[in-house]
């Protein structure tokens, strides 16, 4: 059941107070995401170098940065609806206990050939599932008038992908292949460890009774459900797309060596990070449907730009930080429509087919890039293509979600423009 709220018309929605120990598991949670995500954006800035020692082809490069994305994205449907019924105080170690595994493999005897690498790279994914952890667990911490920035803040963990960017190449010249493999793993060691410690489910969080498949089949029939995955396979999957990609367009476009192009993706990353709990903020304040809105407009217009190739200085990377901005914003505002409008016990199981929507969003485009680069010599085509879909994605956003949120499935709140969800229905 949606109840509307009864704050009055242009005043701020009444804010519970969240506690000390809510705080704590949000920095535990965000912390855990950003070391698997560091684990799994680790074959990314080395793709460059493995196309030259083993003689890739662009394709074959596309498709080892892309495996990790794909077998994390779907993991997340799963995963999810485990840390459901579970709770992330299980689920957070387990998932970070099983990427250990792969990332000791790639590192010590798992970068010899492609095979090798693909097999290693399939496991890897599992980090990618942590996303489906957090966000359940970050949720039942926070009262629905503070969760877009909860979940914005444990989003902003998606900033471990410029922790690899920015080492593992320093760390392959410096030392060994193997070295940015190992360090990641000790530290995932370590904080599976704290995290058997310390985590803790929130106090009265709805668990679940029913069988996994019955739940499952039960998100799927939520409109918010596929509204939000479409919405996040455009914000989210353009930013896993460009993290995974960037190094190899700025190096193969624009000449650029392989430590300048990740330093440049690694910005990109950290400005989508930051931009996160900002559009996660003002979607407390303003509506999701709005931030969405003028996000997905600034991301149409970055793309149209850099689809003409311009000189990197300055146009080109104003083009790529307009978009880094957008996309993090964006990605923050689709999981507060979420956090509002989705029943307590269903958090999670609408978290992993989002998530998976957002992670399979980013899989494709690495692989039409590298194909339409080997046939025609350009990303052209490529960011025009990205230019139409988030066009789509805005006006799916403008007609479509807005219509359910101020009416059907939901009710806008007086002067604020988003929903309340009554999660004991």
């Amino acid at each position: 059941m949606v109840q509307p709220s009864h704050a009055p018309s242009g005043s701020p929605p009444f804010a519970l107070p969240v506690s000390g120990r809510g705080w704590l598991m949000l920095a535990l949670a965000t912390a855990g995401f950003a070391l698997n995500f560091w684990a799994w954006a680790l074959l990314s800035p080395l793709g460059p170098r493995f196309k030259d020692s083993l003689g890739l082809s662009s394709f074959q490069q596309s498709l080892l940065v892309a495996v990790p994305v794909v077998v994390g994205a779907l993991g997340r449907i799963p995963v999810g609806a485990l840390t459901d019924r579970f709770g992330g105080r299980i689920m957070f170690p387990a998932v970070s206990a099983a990427t250990i595994v792969p990332v000791l493999y790639l590192g010590l005897a798992g970068h010899s050939s492609l095979t090798a690498l693909l097999i290693g790279g399939f496991f890897l994914g599992v980090g990618g599932t942590a996303f489906a952890v957090g966000v359940p667990f970050v949720n039942a911490w926070f009262p629905p008038e503070r969760r877009g920035l909860a979940i914005g803040v444990f989003g902003a963990g998606m900033g471990g992908t410029a922790i690899s960017a920015l080492t593992t190449v320093r760390l392959v010249d410096a030392y060994s292949t193997a070295t940015p493999f190992l360090i990641t793993a000790a530290v995932l060691a370590g904080y599976v460890l704290v995290a058997a410690l310390l985590l803790r489910d929130a106090p009265g969080r709805t668990v679940p009774t029913e069988p996994l498949v019955r739940r499952l089949a039960a998100t799927v029939k939520l409109g918010i459900t596929w509204q939000a995955a479409a919405l996040y396979a455009v914000a989210f999957g353009g930013y896993v797309a460009f993290s995974v990609y960037l190094p190899t367009y700025l190096k193969t476009g624009y000449g650029l060596t392989q430590a300048d192009a990740a330093n440049r993706m690694a910005g990109f990353v950290l400005l989508a990070v930051a931009m996160r709990p900002i559009g996660g903020w003002l979607s407390d304040r303003l509506g999701p449907v709005r931030v969405l809105a003028g996000a997905l407009a600034v991301v149409v217009a970055g793309a149209v730009v850099q689809a003409f190739t311009p000189a990197l200085a300055p146009v080109g990377t104003l083009a790529f930080l307009s978009m880094a901005a957008a996309l993090g914003a964006a990605s923050g505002a689709t999981f507060a429509l979420v956090a509002l409008r989705t029943p307590a016990g269903q958090v999670g199981s609408v978290t992993g087919v989002v998530g998976a929507a957002g992670g399979l969003g980013g899989f494709l485009p690495p692989l039409v890039m590298g194909s339409l680069y080997g046939a025609y010599g350009t990303y052209a085509a490529g960011l025009v293509l990205l230019a139409v879909v988030a066009a789509a994605a805005l006006v799916f956003t403008l007609t479509r979600v807005r219509a359910s949120v101020e009416g059907g499935d939901g009710r806008r709140r007086p002067g604020r423009g988003h929903t309340t969800v009554d999660t004991a229905a």
